[in-house]
């Protein structure tokens, strides 16, 4: 059978064919060398540490006063200056240096992490008919719009955790505020830890969440 398809080849085919072969051989050799180099180099060079991710608890104590409501709500998020709008944990001292916490980060980037915290306390209320984000075609007839002043811990003078937001309660029909206030809550952590200061700050959230969740119902 070679002899024969030799033959039908020709001599010169058949060695055109060979070459064509080895060639492909040879490139397909250097592929396997080019992608193992490359694979080493990765490995050699690595890439930075995977960083802790830490998120927020949403409260589902919101005591006997809270009134209940049939109003649909929409949770806008908030607005933040650049250094917070981040999923990095920030540290202030002296008052103004912001820096973050290294190998750490939020589940997401602050001003959503909060909108999701601000809808699940909602949620957790069980005192509304229904409350949402953009986009989910909700019939709303209010709006809350926030904007974080506070998100960090705070390292002068002790190690406290502080979240601070204002917020405006918009009546969807006209546009008109309803009603504003600012929310503010500081908790201490008992250590410099990454893990102890999420806590303080899970702490401080909590306390503006359900303060936020009861003076929305008090007016709508």
């Amino acid at each position: 059978m070679r002899r024969a398809m030799d033959a039908g080849w020709g001599a010169g085919g058949v060695m055109a064919l060979r070459g064509k072969i080895a060639a492909a051989t040879r490139r397909g050799a250097a592929l396997v060398l080019l992608g193992a180099a490359l694979a080493g180099c990765a490995a050699i060079s690595g890439g930075p540490p995977p960083r802790d991710i830490y998120t927020l608890s949403a409260p589902r104590d919101f005591g006997t006063s809270a009134k209940r409501s049939r109003a649909q709500i929409l949770i806008a998020a908030p607005k933040a200056v650049s250094a917070l709008d981040t999923d990095n944990i920030a540290v202030v001292s002296d008052g103004i240096a912001i820096s973050y916490f290294g190998g750490a980060a939020w589940s997401d980037r602050a001003p959503q992490l909060l909108q999701r915290k601000i809808i699940e306390s909602f949620e957790n209320s069980g005192r509304v008919r229904a409350v949402g984000q953009p986009g989910e075609g909700l019939l709303i007839d209010y709006q809350i719009a926030t904007d974080i002043r506070a998100f960090e811990l705070a390292v002068d003078g002790g190690r406290v955790a502080r979240v601070e937001f204002s917020a405006k309660i918009i009546d969807d029909r006209n546009g008109r505020v309803r009603a504003s206030r600012t929310f503010h809550a500081v908790a201490r952590a008992s250590s410099d830890s990454v893990g102890d200061a999420v806590s303080a700050m899970d702490r401080a959230t909590d306390e503006c969440l359900v303060d936020l969740v009861n003076w929305t119902l008090e007016r709508i």
